[in-house]
């Protein structure tokens, strides 16, 4: 089993990727076990949670890469910065984390999140998406974390 404590800073030219699937909830952790593709074997122990897309090992022929596995969300289109700011205070309200990209703000299926929408006529789609929520700069609502945040701001 190899043992992975960070993802390697990019993936050299040339080599196969291997993907390695994994669900949101198994990526956030910082311990876990794992077999990729070619079946593998890879334990985790990481400082901060990998991401979709991190490579994890090279070997003379192959790339490792973490391939996180797509899930049912909502998709809510939003029109300018007034309903962006709104719908960003429903869905935090709720206490959901969001992604937000050019398409709109992504919000993991939820019968909770599916009826507050619904109550307050809010468009939608439901699609399947890698969801990868915004890490909370500086303002993390983590009752449970004891380190220390950055709390710079670069825009």
């Amino acid at each position: 089993m190899n043992l992975i404590t960070q993802p390697l800073a990019s993936i050299p030219e040339g080599l196969e990727v291997i993907p390695l699937s994994v669900d949101r909830h198994k990526l956030a952790r910082r311990r876990w076990r794992g077999k990729a593709a070619d079946g593998t074997d890879f334990g985790f122990d990481v400082v901060e949670a990998l991401s979709h897309g991190d490579c994890i090992h090279i070997s003379d022929a192959e790339a490792y890469v973490i391939d996180q596995a797509p899930e049912d969300c909502f998709l809510i289109a939003l029109k300018g910065a007034k309903e962006a700011a709104w719908m960003g205070w429903m869905v935090g309200n709720l206490h959901f984390k969001a992604a937000f990209s050019d398409e709109g703000v992504l919000v993991q299926d939820d019968l909770a999140v599916e009826q507050m929408l619904d109550r307050e006529h809010i468009h939608y789609h439901r699609v399947q998406r890698v969801f990868q929520p915004a890490k909370q700069g500086g303002h993390s609502h983590d009752h449970g974390d004891s380190h220390s945040h950055d709390h710079s701001h670069s825009h």
